[in-house]
């Protein structure tokens, strides 16, 4: 099956999206299915206010409707709700062309706390944009619950995996400093609550991995924490296994690999009881999860690391590969002397 995923989440960022992302189409291909992606390196773009990171995609409609013709996909998954979700969304819809979406992220309270644009507003959009969908694929069943919620209709679970061959536990040194080691890996960006962690008075010596719009004000307002910056998979799971507690301070996060990648390397998590964190934790002894984040952390020291190896293990990438799939509305052809190949008006 030909498949084109349709995303403006895409490198050179580093987030749980493209990750996401680029392991899924690894493990379709691993199936026998043939996936293409169409992201802003296909494109000029300019980079998002407040996120230069992000690279929003210029004028995109002429290639995304040329992509779609010449691949000719029987699947159009689209995967964000930025300028290249919207192109293809709009070429669905003129030539009848099913195609599923995917909520990533909380992208209403990302808003909000960035610019207090109220979450009614930034709902109504959303569920105009995934509505035309024939599923709308959410990562646990306390987003599943919530979309619901707020409207939104054929929400389907598509969960998340960890790569055992890469993080698992090990001897690790990596981190010198003093114990115990408290960890945080992810953005560093207002919408993450990483001051949440930073500002709490704990023994032992803090470390944050990872970059972001808000690295410089951090690191001027938290000068004794230790930064590392942004580390490949090998590395980071050296990390991960000279930890001893991984803290994960947001509030907003649909679901949060970095609590599986810690967790696989025998990191117990620390957190909120909020949504991510409950659904990756659950009722398991790999994490406590408290709304004071200090007792969290203290209580986290006194879990075994197996535990949280032996959690960890029950999320396969394959397996949330075939939940995908599973939700996938391949298209009809008729039949045409030419082959396969479709013509669009």
């Amino acid at each position: 099956m030909r498949i084109l995923i349709v995303t403006d989440a895409w490198e050179p960022q580093v987030n749980g999206v493209v990750r996401t992302l680029k392991t899924t189409a690894g493990e379709l291909t691993a199936m026998g299915h043939e996936v293409r992606f169409l992201t802003p390196l296909d494109f000029r773009t300019l980079p998002c206010p407040t996120y230069p990171e992000i690279r929003l995609s210029l004028f995109p409609q002429a290639g995304v409707n040329r992509t779609l013709r010449e691949f000719d996909p029987d699947v159009l998954h689209i995967a964000t709700e930025g300028p290249l979700g919207m192109a293809a969304r709009r070429f669905a819809l003129r030539h009848d062309f099913p195609f599923t979406t995917a909520y990533h992220t909380r992208f209403p309270e990302y808003v909000h706390a960035r610019l207090r644009l109220p979450l009614s507003w930034s709902y109504a959009w959303l569920r105009h944009f995934h509505s035309a969908g024939r599923a709308v694929m959410a990562p646990t069943q306390v987003v599943v619950d919530d979309l619901e919620a707020n409207g939104f209709r054929n929400v389907r679970l598509w969960s998340r995996g960890v790569d055992q061959s890469i993080f698992h536990p090990q001897r690790s040194q990596r981190l010198d400093s003093t114990p115990p080691i408290y960890l945080y890996v992810g953005r560093v960006a207002v919408e993450k609550n990483v001051e949440a962690f930073l500002r709490l008075d704990l023994p032992g010596s803090k470390w944050v991995v990872g970059t972001g719009p808000a690295i410089d004000g951090i690191k001027a307002r938290f000068p004794k924490v230790n930064y590392l910056g942004l580390l490949d998979r090998e590395e980071l799971a050296k990390v991960y296994a000279a930890a001893d507690v991984f803290v994960f301070p947001s509030k907003t996060d649909t679901f949060g690999l970095v609590l599986l990648e810690a967790m696989a390397c025998g990191l117990p998590v620390a957190a909120y009881p909020v949504t991510g964190p409950r659904d990756v934790i659950g009722d398991s002894k790999a994490g406590v999860l408290d709304e004071d984040l200090r007792t969290a952390c203290l209580e986290a020291l006194k879990l075994r690391r197996e535990d949280a190896v032996a959690r960890a293990s029950l999320f396969t990438w394959r397996a949330a590969t075939e939940q995908f799939f599973s939700h996938l509305h391949p298209r009809r052809r008729a039949a045409t002397p030419a082959g396969r190949q479709t013509t669009y008006a």
